[in-house]
Parts: structure tokens; sequence; C-alpha cells
């Protein structure tokens, strides 16, 4: 397992960067590595995003210098969001089996974490997020059938989307950790439209379903100081609780959001609309 350390930094200082430091402190360029388990620990809210791609091998989840446990979970929870081939995941005497755009919930104190692909020829995509956690809550798979869906946007804003709630607290028990996969109708190519700030809480957008020489650009930084990072298929970006967190793509795709912090209330968000952004 590999993982990677961030720090974080102050608004007046991150407005400095150019576009090869934003692209260090904030992208994360390579989610997915074949056979191999690629993790970011940030120290904005000590949120953890990354990827396991089990082809050949079978991946145990192994705890990291960084997190000072006997297993990676101790202390933590843990989302996981498949976008490849089904999966198993085995966690002591228990087996997930998880499916394209189905989704786990880990608990604090889950032991034992092995990644593995059904099929080798069609390896899992598991995309992964993690929270430190004060209460150990029941480990659960969550199904598109199961989530709480929301439909918002227009044709005529270009921002006509599905947001597929998965692990919200309204279907399931969390400490802090919350995900969800917002999938953009064809046409439309804004998200997280008007862009908000909350200071209470990080958040991760990791895009895929972008098609071939496609590209998205995501908005970033504070409403008056914004900046933008242009994205490949497959990637993450990391959002301090302070800046915006929006994008455009030249075409349709997908995308799904992760974020922990003060609360879990979803609503919870400081909007600036389009005509206040500078």
């Amino acid at each position: 397992m590999k993982i990677e350390l961030r720090y974080a930094g102050h608004p007046d200082d991150v407005k400095n960067y150019d576009t090869s430091k934003l692209r260090e402190e904030f992208l994360i360029e390579k989610v997915f590595v074949q056979d191999e388990i690629s993790l970011v620990y940030s120290l904005y809210d000590r949120y953890i995003v990354g990827g396991a791609m089990p082809v050949r091998k079978q991946l145990a989840l192994e705890s990291a210098d960084e997190l000072k446990s006997e297993q990676f979970l101790n202390r933590r929870e843990m989302g996981i969001i498949n976008i490849g081939g089904d999966s198993e995941i085995k966690t002591g005497d228990l087996t997930f089996k998880l499916g394209f755009k189905e989704a786990l919930y880990l608990g604090k104190g889950t032991r034992d974490v092995v990644f593995k692909s059904v099929d080798p020829l069609n390896p899992a995509k598991l995309y992964i997020n993690s929270a430190p956690a004060h209460h150990a809550y029941k480990s659960e798979k969550v199904t598109l059938a199961d989530a709480e869906i929301t439909v918002l946007g227009n044709p005529e804003s270009s921002n006509f989307r599905t947001i597929n709630k998965l692990l919200v607290n309204s279907v399931i028990e969390t400490c802090q950790l919350q995900m969800g996969m917002t999938e953009l109708k064809s046409g439309s190519v804004w998200n997280t439209m008007p862009v908000h700030t909350h200071n209470r809480r990080i958040e991760a957008y990791f895009y895929f379903e972008v098609q071939e020489k496609q590209a998205i650009c995501h908005f970033m930084g504070t409403p008056d100081e914004t900046r933008h990072i242009w994205m490949r298929n497959e990637q993450a970006v990391l959002s301090p609780s302070w800046s915006i967190h929006s994008a455009a793509g030249t075409s349709n795709y997908t995308f799904i959001w992760g974020m922990a912090g003060e609360n879990l209330d979803y609503g919870d968000m400081d909007v600036r609309y389009p005509d206040t952004l500078k």
C-alpha cells in the first residue's frame, strides 16, 4: 500500500500558487494503480482519498505509519464506491459483493479488510474515502436502489443532473463521512451550481465517465479569488473548507463527492451565485 501525505494551506497563501503548485497540492492524478492501494492523506480534516485496483492479487488494507494504529480502521471509518468490475471485499468473517456504482460503508474498528476482483479481465476500481471516527457503526452495502435520489438543475442552465446520496445519514448511520454520486444528463456540463463553501467540512471530488479526448475544468479557491484545475478521466481533487468546488466538462460526466467535518447536514452550505464570483 502506498500513502502520500499532503499538508493544509492558508487561502491567502494558496491564491499565490501557480498552475504546477495548485496541481501538486490539490489534484490526485493517479487514483488507480493495478494491484495496488494508492492513497492520499490530507491534513484538511485528516481526510484520506484514493483507490484500490485488485487485478491478479488480493489487496490487504494495511495500516500506515501516519495512522499510528494496528489496523487502518482502528480509529477511522471508510466509504468505498466501485466504478469497475464486480468485487469482493472481505472483513473478518464477512464478504461484501460490490458491483458497478455500488457503495460500501466500513465502520470504525473493522479489521482485516481485503479487496478482490471477481474477474481479472474486468477488474474492480474501488474509490476510497476515509475520515476519523468516534463511534463504531455497522458496516453496510448501499446500492443505487437504496439511495436517496434528487434531481436538480435544468437543460437551459446546462446543469440537469441526478444526485444519488449513498453514504449519508438519511440512508445509513455514519460518524462524519458522507459520499454520493452525481450523474449529469446528456447536454449538461455544470455541476454544483450555484457554487458554495462549507467552512465546517472538507470535500473531495472524483471525476469519471469522462469521454475520450474530453476534459473537466474544476474550479476552486475563495469565491472572490477563484482558480481552476484541468482534469482528466478518473482523477480526484481535494477541496478545503474555504474553497468553492464546481466544474464544467467539455461533455457530460459523472462524479463522486465525499466529505467529512463538523456535521452531517447535507444542506449546510454557504451559497455564492454566479454573478458574485470573481
